[in-house]
């Protein structure tokens, strides 16, 4: 529960944006959106420099599983990290290698010694550190918003992140045409500064605190936290499904280069609308979890989010004419985020707080982890058949996975509907004459 003023003295927030009335979670908010924005520009300036030194589909994938293959043998042991140790010191520790990271890219693109090897080790360094820092990300907001407005809270920093989205390309796409990729990294590297004022600003809620220090007064193993996470049938099958379509159905983003380069034969500017695109429809999804609180809802999103998610990437891969292929972006950026946004939202609200650092740090493994051999996947199909064949077997598999969720659904509620009606059955005890 987070340290804020009485609710009373606040004036009353639209329900879509209950979580602000928590200051933690307002200054959190705050320095993630800035730092997104250099981060988005980081990652879209990062694959146009690979695509410019190597002009090769493959060094993409490659370049895409350095930033996320530390995840894999990492991933476990910062859960325990996470449960055992303050969120928002680790969160500081981790932004501050951000930065670090940032300027280390920036200042080898300055000098002009730069070598695609070079981008590959600190595209390493950011994934070892992102390992940590993303499943402290996703454990501290219940911390700041408690249960209540948890539902609120992850929306909303899934709206900064698309908000991020959808500037940072933008912007990066003009940064390109105009100062080169260096300066999409010096800007990154400042945008760091933001989070980590923002950070140290924050109180901390004590009763988080107590739960810290409680936590690093009994011995937790990732192997208890993995037994748990497993032994829930909900969190069991969020997590597979994750895995499946994070591995091999996001992998899209990877091959923007060759759509804006080689297919389309445009310049920077038209990249960084691509990914604008996809940021738009993320934000529109964002909103409309920030809106959602009943479970049914959040499954059903799942559904939705994965079909129409197929359905815009099915369609982008064959567009030609550049205002079709922004739109079938969005739809897909749509869906995508609505499903992500539902299963993080439906594993955060199942899973206890003792757990909750270890069960996030699953959720990153699944969701990251797997990006890797996407990744490398989707450049060797492009390499060989062309980007449009990478990404409608993206496609595919996105929408097998709707398939699936559609079957899972009636099965949920084929045995709810029973539990009911054999609720129901049961006598109600006579009362004493």
């Amino acid at each position: 529960m987070s340290v804020t003023a009485p609710r009373a003295a606040r004036p009353p927030l639209h329900d879509g944006l209950r979580a602000f009335r928590h200051r933690d979670f307002r200054l959190y908010f705050t320095g993630q959106l800035i730092s997104l924005v250099g981060t988005w520009m980081q990652s879209v300036a990062q694959g146009w420099l690979m695509h410019r030194l190597t002009e090769s589909a493959f060094m993409l994938g490659l370049l895409s599983f350095a930033q996320f293959a530390p995840v894999i043998p990492l991933a476990l042991l910062a859960g325990v990290v996470v449960d055992h140790t303050s969120k928002r010191r680790l969160l500081l520790g981790t932004q501050t290698l951000f930065l670090l990271q940032a300027a280390a890219l920036a200042w080898i693109v300055s000098a002009h010694v730069v070598q695609p090897w070079m981008v590959i080790v600190l595209a390493v360094a950011y994934g070892i550190a992102n390992t940590f820092d993303l499943p402290a990300r996703q454990s501290i907001i219940v911390e700041m918003t408690g249960k209540e407005d948890l539902p609120n809270g992850i929306a909303l920093n899934s709206a900064a992140f698309n908000m991020a989205r959808i500037l940072g390309p933008a912007v990066a796409g003009v940064m390109l045409a105009t100062l080169g990729e260096a300066g999409c990294f010096w800007l990154n590297a400042v945008s760091y500064v933001a989070v980590l004022v923002c950070l140290a600003m924050m109180r901390g809620a004590p009763a988080a605190a107590a739960a810290t220090a409680a936590a690093g007064g009994r011995r937790m193993t990732m192997r208890e936290g993995f037994a748990y996470a497993w032994g829930n049938r909900s969190i069991r099958h969020l997590l597979v499904l994750l895995a499946v379509i994070s591995g091999l159905g996001f992998q899209f983003s990877v091959l923007l280069p060759v759509y804006t380069r080689d297919v389309l034969k445009a310049s920077a500017d038209v990249y960084g609308w691509l990914f604008s695109a996809f940021g738009a429809g993320s934000l529109v999804a964002a909103a409309r979890m920030a809106v959602t609180r009943e479970r049914w809802a959040l499954r059903r999103h799942l559904l939705i989010g994965l079909a129409t998610a197929g359905v815009g990437l099915a369609g982008f891969a064959w567009a030609r004419w550049l205002p079709a292929m922004l739109g079938f972006a969005a739809l897909a950026g749509f869906g995508l985020i609505l499903y992500v946004s539902s299963s993080n939202t439906l594993i955060q609200l199942t899973v206890e707080d003792r757990y909750r650092g270890r069960v996030m740090s699953l959720y990153t493994l699944f969701f990251i982890g797997t990006a890797p051999f996407g990744s490398l996947f989707a450049g060797a199909v492009a390499e060989r058949w062309g980007a449009p064949i990478a990404t409608s077997l993206c496609a595919i598999v996105v929408l097998g996975g709707a398939v699936w969720v559609s079957f899972r659904l009636r099965e949920v509620a084929a045995r709810e509907a029973a539990e009911r009606e054999a609720a129901e059955r049961v006598p109600e005890p006579e009362s004493p004459a």
